[in-house]
């Protein structure tokens, strides 16, 4: 079964460009696009996508509006943000609200396929060019004993997982670092974000460099 892809930018040539990489994948179909998010309620629901791929500053209805919007839903897919290189509020914000990760617009193709095949895992997918300078800003922005406060609900092993996740780990990943199965990596990941409130794995990286674990 094919990754269902709805791709949202304002500007023709870079959705273009996007959409002829994971054409080229012929486990991805972009069912969708267009260049705000005004009608990505409708496109969602008459599309049912994997993940949402959009850009952060559109006209109308922006990139934070459609991680708000999107990531409300029941069963939402992933929304992953497009961005350049130059980090901004929008980006800090739209990861806060749910967003799945960000992507360079000038990933390397293969690299922007196979982000969209974790995305549609439901892992999170942190372009590794700018995962550092995200994270120690988020790190820099809260106090590290707030974050840890919540991070005490964990069990040690919880912790742990946690931790992994943090840094860049994937559940196989995980499942090898920590010698347990990749099912019991999930349910660690289950109970970790309903602990900690958060939305999906990124928001609980984004908590354990708070906390200056990872």
């Amino acid at each position: 079964m094919s990754v269902k892809v709805v791709l949202l930018d304002d500007e023709e040539l870079v959705r273009e460009g996007i959409r002829l990489i994971l054409d080229a994948d012929p486990q991805v179909e972009v069912v969708a696009e267009d260049s705000d998010g005004s009608a990505v309620m409708e496109l969602v629901a008459r599309h049912r996508p994997d993940v949402v791929l959009t850009d952060i500053q559109m006209p109308r209805v922006d990139g934070l509006e459609v991680t708000r919007r999107v990531t409300a839903l029941p069963n939402a897919p992933a929304v992953a943000i497009l961005t350049t290189f130059d980090l901004d509020e929008y980006v800090y914000a739209a990861l806060q609200h749910g967003a799945a990760g960000f992507l360079l617009k000038d990933t390397p193709p293969r690299e922007l396929a196979r982000a969209v095949h974790v995305l549609a895992r439901g892992e999170a997918m942190l372009s590794p060019r700018i995962t550092t300078k995200l994270l120690s800003e988020f790190s820099s922005r809260a106090p590290a004993k707030a974050a840890r406060s919540r991070l005490e609900a964990l069990t040690p092993r919880e912790r742990e997982v946690a931790v992994a996740v943090a840094q860049g780990m994937s559940n196989a990943e995980i499942a090898g670092h920590l010698h347990m199965s990749q099912s019991t990596v999930k349910v660690h990941i289950g109970r970790i974000m309903t602990k900690l409130d958060a939305a999906n794995r990124t928001q609980v990286a984004i908590l354990t460099h708070e906390a200056n674990l990872a």
